[in-house]
């Protein structure tokens, strides 16, 4: 069932560890050298790259992981190498820039040597020295390779086919060119107002799905890198470019209005091929009038809805040099979508998984369902033989009939089609007949589905083989796993998952099949799931950007981002839009780098300013409130006012941080305005409850720091009652869902969250698990009548709340990136062993417990260069033990920082721990 390319590798021997490989978690042995030294800095990256292609940050930031499996290894020094050759980075010298010895810890470094020049790869390495002094051998060299890095330097014109933004079909182009002698590197550069596949002698190039990412065109368009060289051959080439419509020419019509954006316009790019010679010369290809448009078999392609492909009107070699083009037309000359072309630096959309269906239904000689036997976003492809024309249409769904057939009824409620020339996630492929196989899969799209149901127009045989999805979404790398003795729990993880990387495409959404929107209160609740679970940074960095770009003069933000301009007047408010806080807040938590937050910060000011403007006196009722509730409605003036407390209390935090003293303590006191005046208006101090106590009045407050200091277990306690008077099930919405599992956890109560949590009966998300879910859905009861997509990620704290409140794995927000961990392991009743591991910054973290006979063994690791916070819950009676003995305090890994009749807290360097308590 594990998935994601990682799997549960048992209990560990001490000092083994588990090691991020790639996207995949490894069983390895310690680190080499562990014995006697470090070894040399590893996993170097550029902005959280692995030698990335293309890049414009004028000053790139560097990191690097230590490899020392010594208890206490930390890093006291760096020294950074940086320049265009390799072997003078190598030596250390030779024209490169070098940092010099600089003393720090710090393993996350931006660039700092004279001004990086376009078109460049630069080179780079670090060495460390441990924390005796000693220096650790140098890293392998690795590299980053600028981009355009500026307008001007661009030098291909924006071309398409047409301006008629009704034209369904596609538009192909292609031009040749005679390569120069003695190329040595080739780049191709390529930006496009919506989609694009690019072609090199018939070759597509690169793995990629669905580039560029989506943004609001007219203000920021994206442009990718590739290197090309290997498709290149003496002589004469052909550079083949496929159009597709995207977000930018939207031809299906929904409630959205993205038919009307202001961008709209037919599908566009700018191509420069830039050819390096071995003596350095360059020859660059560009797009321009000499390159021919014609349209081809692709008869119609929506990102919302479906693609319509006829394969009888297919130009074999189109993207070939042997191509006759005679018949082609000129291309049409066009302005650029926006004058702010800047590089896609983030992690790519690709076909990341097949998945075989698991069985197929012949419902007659014309019609079969095929099941995949889970829910994922993505697309089939079929393989088919049959005679020309023969029309397929491949309708998706995540569910079925009673009939056997695919129902839509709950994803298809918002599309308002014009006709019936575009049925909703429903592909038309109609056969060429040249004999063979035909293959059909769908490039300019995706859907969300389980079930595909096959029609034709003429009977054509087909098995369980004929069809495959494929799980697309941003290939984000694993950085998380979970592993517990309740398989419950470890299927809500996985299906939390599941869902977090369907609506994973460049951007956050809320559901891959109905809207496919970034709608922000999803997000921002899924932010902390995503993070543990996901290298989830470049996605987020990009999508704040949507934010600035989309932030209206007076800081108001639209409740779905990017937006062709719908949402500004509903759905937005604090509750949802405060995105442009939290997000920012978790990134420096998660990797302790404070560049987002310094975008955003002027971003933040002016969205805290317009909430202050309009509620004066420190609450707010702008928002939706608490989506989707189970029964009990809470009031939205009580949770809007929470978040926008949250967003001034982290504005006030950034400002300090950020060095803005005065903003500072203006934030700060308005923090502590709106709280006071929330406790004035809605905390009984007599009860000790707010408003009518109900499971969201009383957890969103917890959970975001409202409640006084002195009244937080009281108030944690009332919940508790709650929640055992609902019969330990839920009664909240999207915000108390994110709230209730850790203001119980938190505050003492975290048997009952543990109880919340791993519920299999409605309302819950294991009655879900019960019944087959492989995603987490949009609403609690299974058979509701509107709001039920079945592969939303909404309701998916939880994910986040199993390393949080089980492994106890958080980080220090006086130390963040994990550079100190705090562990708050939670031995709740009901649960045999549970085990969480993260790949932070600084290397896998670990805590994992198991219990024995009366007691509990636990194992944490502590990744090197860092330290970590261990508080144990440890009952009267009993004691911390390592190897057999008390565990030493004091000592030079180990010391005791606080002990209580209930509880013991350590402060712990790197290493690997195996304690038990008895």
């Amino acid at each position: 069932m594990l998935g994601f390319r990682a799997r549960f590798v048992g209990w560990l021997p001490e000092g083994w560890r588990v090691v991020l490989v790639g996207a995949g978690l490894l069983l390895g042995p310690p680190a080499a050298r562990a014995a006697g030294g470090a070894g040399a800095p590893t996993d170097l990256r550029c902005e959280y790259l692995t030698n990335p292609l293309g890049l414009d940050a004028p000053r790139p930031r560097l990191t690097w992981r230590l490899a020392d499996g010594r208890r206490g290894a930390a890093q006291t020094a760096y020294q950074l190498t940086v320049g265009p050759d390799s072997g003078a980075v190598a030596r250390g010298g030779g024209g490169a820039w070098t940092s010099g010895r600089v003393a720090s810890a710090r393993q996350l470094v931006a660039y700092a040597g004279p001004a990086l020049r376009p078109f460049t790869k630069y080179y780079w390495r670090v060495r460390a020295w441990d924390q005796a002094g000693a220096g650790a051998p140098a890293s392998p060299v690795t590299s980053f390779e600028t981009g355009l890095m500026a307008q001007k330097n661009w030098q291909g014109a924006w071309i398409s086919d047409s301006r008629d933004i009704n034209l369904k079909p596609a538009p192909y182009f292609r031009t040749t060119f005679a390569l120069p002698a003695g190329v040595a590197k080739a780049r191709a550069y390529i930006a496009v107002a919506g989609l694009y596949e690019l072609y090199i002698n018939g070759r597509k190039v690169g793995n990629h799905r669905l580039d560029p990412m989506y943004t609001r065109f007219d203000r920021r368009t994206l442009y990718v890198t590739y290197d090309v060289t290997p498709y290149l051959r003496p002589g004469q080439n052909a550079v083949g470019v496929l159009l597709g419509n995207g977000w930018y020419n939207h031809q299906s019509t929904a409630v959205w209005y993205f038919h009307e954006a202001p961008w709209r316009n037919r599908p566009a790019f700018c191509l420069d091929l830039r050819l390096t010679g071995a003596d350095g010369r360059v020859t660059t290809v560009t797009s321009g009038t000499d390159w021919k448009t014609a349209l081809g078999p692709l008869v119609f392609n929506s990102i919302y809805t479906a693609e319509h492909y006829d394969a009888r009107l297919e130009q074999p070699g189109w993207n070939t040099v042997g191509f006759d083009d005679t018949q082609w037309k000129p291309v049409t000359l066009r302005a650029a979508p926006s004058t702010n072309i800047v590089a896609q630096a983030l992690a790519p959309i690709r076909n990341v998984e097949a998945v075989p269906a698991q069985s197929v239904a012949r419902l007659n000689d014309t019609t079969y369902v095929f099941d995949l036997g889970r829910n994922i976003a993505g697309v089939s492809q079929l393989r088919v033989r049959g005679p020309a024309g023969t029309v397929l249409r491949l309708k998706h769904g995540e569910r079925r009939y009673p009939n056997g057939r695919v129902d839509q009824s709950n994803i298809d409620v918002h599309y308002r089609p014009t006709d019936k020339s575009d049925p909703f996630q429903t592909d038309i492929f109609t056969l060429g007949g040249r004999g063979g196989e035909e293959t059909f899969m769908p490039l300019f799209n995706y859907k969300g589905f389980q079930y595909v149901e096959v029609t034709s127009s003429q009977p054509v045989a087909l098995t369980v083989g004929s069809l495959t999805g494929y799980f697309m979404h941003s290939d984000v790398a694993a950085v998380g796993q979970v592993k517990s003795s309740n398989p419950t729990i470890d299927k809500i993880w996985w299906a939390t998952n599941n869902s977090y990387l369907s609506n994973l495409f460049g951007y956050p959404t809320d559901c891959p099949q109905r809207e496919k929107n970034g709608w922000t209160g999803d997000a921002h609740i899924a932010s902390e799931t995503g993070l543990y679970n996901f290298d989830g940074i470049t996605i987020y960095e990009k999508w704040l950007a949507d934010h600035r770009d989309e932030q209206q003069p007076n800081g108001v933000l639209p409740s779905i981002i990017p937006s062709d301009g719908w949402g500004y007047e509903w759905g937005n408010g604090p509750d949802w839009t405060s995105t442009i806080a939290i997000i920012p807040w978790n990134i420096y938590l998660f990797y302790g780098d404070s560049k987002l937050l310094a975008d955003c910060y002027g971003n933040l000011k002016r969205y805290v300013d317009h909430i202050d403007n309009i509620s004066p006196n420190g609450l707010t009722a702008w928002g939706l409130g608490d989506w989707v509730p189970v029964k009990s409605k809470s009031p939205v003036e009580l949770t809007s006012s929470v978040y926008y407390f949250t967003d001034a209390t982290i504005l006030a935090k950034a400002a300090q941080l950020l060095g803005h003293p005065a903003d500072h303590v203006r934030y700060a006191a308005l923090a502590q305005k709106i709280r006071a005046a929330i406790n004035a208006k809605y905390l009984n101090r007599q009860t000790n409850l707010y408003g009518h106590g109900v499971q969201t009045e009383l957890s969103v407050p917890l959970y975001w720091g409202v409640v006084p200091d002195e009244l937080r277990a009281k108030v944690a306690a009332n919940l508790a009652r709650r929640v055992a008077a609902d019969n330990f099930h839920l009664d909240v919405g999207l915000l108390g869902t994110k709230a209730i599992l850790g203001a119980l956890s938190d505050n003492g109560q975290a048997d009952v969250a543990y109880r919340l949590a791993a519920q299999e009966t409605y309302p819950s998300w294991g009655w879900w698990m019960a019944n087959g879910a492989t995603t987490l859905y949009e609403n609690w009861p299974i058979d509701a009548k509107s709001d039920i997509s079945m592969n939303h990620i909404m309701f998916g704290e939880i994910g986040a709340w199993l390393y949080k409140g089980l492994g106890g794995i958080q980080p220090d927000p006086q130390q963040p990136g994990f550079k100190n961990v705090l562990l708050a392991p939670h031995f709740v009743a009901g649960l045999a062993h549970f085990e969480a591991s993260h790949q932070g910054p600084y290397g896998t973290i670990r805590s994992a417990w198991r219990r024995a006979g009366a007691g509990v063994a636990y194992a944490a690791t502590v990744p090197p260069g860092a330290t970590a916070t261990l508080t144990l819950p440890v009952p009267a009676g009993q004691a911390v033990y390592e190897g057999g003995k008390p565990l030493v305090s004091g000592g030079p890994h180990v010391r005791s920082i606080r002990s209580s009749a209930q509880a013991r807290q350590y402060q712990m360097a790197a290493g690997t721990y195996q304690l038990e308590i008895r």
